[in-house]
This record gives structure tokens, sequence and C-alpha cells, in this order.
């Protein structure tokens, strides 16, 4: 097992607000996550089948797996962040808006097209 200097220390503490705000990032993510993972389970168990087989799936599949992988991003964002702000260094770039903005795009371009292809209620 490799030798791993624990975050607390490294460098010295930031001020206490500026590790408070990363934990609160940290959370609200985590609460964009589990968003994600309950709409794709919402999605795949209780949304009434599409004329297309699997449609459920190919919406609510990919919220679930952005749901797990904003889980972890997250994590290893607020790590890099504390260890940024630790060693007085400017806050690294973080992928996560790019990759939730993406997936949410690509999973309602999927339901659209379900949606035009259902077949229209008498109307």
């Amino acid at each position: 097992m490799a030798n791993r200097e624990r975050l607390q220390d490294i460098g010295t503490d930031p001020d206490v607000r500026f590790s408070y705000a990363n934990e609160r990032t940290f959370l609200a993510w985590n609460r964009t996550a589990l968003a994600m993972v309950t709409a794709g389970l919402a999605i795949t168990q209780l949304l009434p089948p599409f004329d297309i087989p699997g449609g459920r799936k190919l919406i609510g599949l990919p919220l679930i797996a952005l749901g797990t992988l904003v889980s972890i991003a997250s994590l290893v964002q607020w790590q890099r962040n504390e260890r940024a702000m630790r060693l007085g260094h400017p806050l690294p770039a973080s992928m996560l808006p790019k990759l939730v903005a993406i997936v949410v795009a690509i999973s309602a371009v999927i339901a659209l097209v379900l949606a035009i292809a259902a077949p229209s209620e008498g109307v």
C-alpha cells in the first residue's frame, strides 16, 4: 500500500470559510447526483412505456450513470480544491458543469424524439 499523505498534512490550513464553501459545493454536487439517480430510476421504472422498445432505459440509464459519475467526480474535485487552497494555488477547473449539461441535453433530446415518435392520442 502506497504511503499517501493526508490532506490535512499538506500546506497550511486555509480560511475556514473557504473550506466550508468547498464542502457546500461538494454537497450540492452530491444532491445533484442523487437527483439524477432518482430521476433515472423513476423514468426506467414508473414512466409508461414508449412504443419504441427500451425507450425508458434510453432516457433513464444515462441519468443514473451520470449521477454515479458526478458523485465520484465531486469527491475528486473537493480534494483537488482543498489541496490547491492548502498550497495557495489557484483552484483547478471542474469538468462537472460541462459533463452534466451534455448528458442532460442528450437525455432531453432522446426524450423529445421518443415523445414525437409516439402515436398521437385521438384529438
